[in-house]
C-alpha cells in the first residue's frame, strides 16, 4: 500500500510538470506567431487621397505591429533605394562581424584611394580625411547610417563582401527584391535602371521590423544596428511629424526623381513601421518644399495622427528654419 501511494504522488508530480510545461510551450508559441495583417480601410483612404495627384509613382507600406493594421499604395512595386540602399550594406556588414570575419572595434586605416570610391563628394566627412587616418569600424558605420556618409557607405559595402554577399544575404532571408546594385557583377543592367540599389516599400519595411525584433543577424547585431538607426542627422521630413521625445529608428533617401524614407515609430500605443518610396517625380527641385519631401511629411504626419489620435501633439511653427 505504502508503494502505491509513493507511485501514485511521482504519477501527479509528473502530471502537473507535464500540463506546466504544456502551457509555456503554447504561451511561448502564441506570443511568436505574428499578428494576423488586416487592411485599415479608414487609413486607406487617407493615404490614396494624398497620393492621388502626385507628380510621379508612388509606393507605401504601412504596418501596425501590434494590431497587424495595415495600409498599402504600390507596396510590391520595384522602387530605387538612393541611401535606403545603406540599411542591408549595414545588415550585410553584421552578417560577416556576427561570423568572425570582421571585428566591430577594429581601426581600419584611410587611404586617399578609398576617396576615389564616390567621386565629388565634398559633404562626407570620410571624404576629409587625410591618407593615413585611423577610423573606428564602428564609427564608419555611424557615419554611414547617421549622416549618410556616401564613401563610407562604399567602404562598408566593400568589407561586407560587396553587393554578392550582401544579396546573398538578403536572398537567404527571404528579400526576394531588395538587392544591392552597385559595384556588383551581374547587376549592371539594374544598377542602369534603378541606381546603387532596388527594393519594394513592403520588402524595406519588413528588413526593419527584422532589426527592431531582433530577426536581423543575431538578436546581438540587431539591437546594435537598432541603436545605429535611432541616431538620424536627417530629421526634417518624415520625423519631423513625429514628437521628438518618442523615439523613432529610420533611414533617409534621395535622388533626382525619387525621395524616400522608412520608419520604425516606438508609438506609445504600439510601435509601427512604414516606408514611403517615389520614383519618376516631375519635381527635381532639392527646396525644403520639394514634392516628394512634402509627401513624406504628409504621410508621416498622417499615421501619427492615425495611430495617436489622443496625442494631440503638432510640430512647432517655425520648426523649419531649424531643419
Amino acid at each position: 500500500m505504502r508503494t502505491s501511494n509513493i507511485e501514485h504522488r511521482k504519477f501527479m508530480r509528473f502530471n502537473i510538470y507535464h500540463c506546466l510545461a504544456l502551457f509555456i510551450v503554447s504561451v511561448c508559441t502564441a506570443v511568436a506567431q505574428p499578428v494576423k495583417e488586416k487592411t485599415d480601410a479608414a487609413l486607406q483612404a487617407k493615404l490614396a487621397a494624398l497620393t492621388k495627384n502626385f507628380g510621379g509613382t508612388v509606393g507605401i507600406y504601412v504596418r501596425h505591429l501590434k494590431t497587424g493594421r495595415t495600409a498599402t499604395v504600390n507596396a510590391d512595386t520595384l522602387f530605387p533605394t538612393a541611401s535606403l540602399v545603406k540599411v542591408p550594406i549595414m545588415v550585410g556588414l553584421f552578417d560577416k562581424i556576427n561570423k568572425g570575419e570582421l571585428d566591430y572595434q577594429a581601426t581600419l586605416t584611410f587611404r586617399d584611394s578609398i576617396r576615389a570610391f564616390y567621386p565629388g563628394d565634398d559633404e562626407g566627412l570620410t571624404a576629409q580625411l587625410r591618407d593615413s587616418a585611423q577610423v573606428p569600424l564602428s564609427k564608419l558605420v555611424m557615419l554611414m547610417i547617421t549622416i549618410s556618409d556616401n564613401v563610407a557607405s562604399l567602404w562598408c559595402q566593400q568589407l561586407a563582401g560587396t553587393g554578392t554577399h550582401i544579396n546573398s544575404w538578403l536572398a537567404a532571408n527571404g528579400y526576394q527584391h531588395t538587392r544591392v546594385n552597385s559595384r556588383t557583377p551581374g547587376r549592371e543592367a539594374d544598377r542602369k535602371r534603378y541606381g546603387w540599389g532596388q527594393t519594394t516599400p513592403r520588402e524595406m519595411t519588413e528588413l526593419l521590423v527584422a532589426i527592431r525584433e531582433g530577426r536581423a543577424v543575431s538578436p546581438a547585431a540587431s539591437e546594435r544596428m537598432y541603436r545605429n538607426l535611432v541616431r538620424i542627422y536627417w530629421d526634417g521630413e518624415a520625423l519631423s511629424q513625429i514628437p521628438p521625445s518618442v523615439q523613432a529608428a529610420s533611414k533617409q533617401g534621395a535622388v533626382n526623381q525619387s525621395r524616400s524614407e522608412v520608419v520604425l515609430v516606438n508609438a506609445p500605443g504600439g510601435d509601427y513601421a512604414f516606408c514611403v518610396i517615389t520614383k519618376n517625380q516631375q519635381d527635381e527641385s532639392w527646396e525644403h518644399n520639394n514634392a516628394g519631401y512634402v509627401l513624406l511629411r504628409d504621410v508621416s504626419r498622417t499615421l501619427w495622427n492615425h495611430f495617436e489620435p489622443k496625442s494631440g501633439w503638432k510640430p512647432a511653427a517655425d520648426g523649419v528654419k531649424y531643419q
